[in-house]
């Protein structure tokens, strides 16, 4: 699986921050390694520079064989929360979508 991190000017990926997004991905995702061939994840901050409640937000998309892109988003105080917010609510559609897909078989 692959894991690839972007973002607008408003966020510096730093090598930390970009480690932080492949540990979560991963340890969420891990069972769906077979199943995905890469996951976009999208950093944003909605204020950048200037604070503000839930400003930062993470998306992500997984790209699931045979199956149609899934994707979710979290808003959070942090980018670590909205990392974790994204990852967690990606494993649940995830499981969502592909153990129904599975169940059809």
């Amino acid at each position: 699986m692959q894991i690839l991190v972007n973002s607008n000017h408003s966020v510096d990926v730093t090598s930390a921050l970009e480690e932080h997004v492949k540990a979560a991905v991963e340890s969420e995702l891990e069972r769906f390694d077979d199943q995905l061939t890469r996951v976009e994840v999208h950093l944003n901050d909605e204020n950048s520079g200037k604070s503000g409640p839930q400003d930062k937000r993470c998306q992500m998309e997984a790209r699931v064989k045979g199956h149609d892109p899934i994707s979710t988003s979290h808003k959070a105080d942090s980018l670590a929360l909205a990392i974790d917010g994204a990852a967690e609510k990606l494993n649940h559609a995830l499981a969502h979508a592909l153990d129904k897909k599975l169940n059809h078989h």
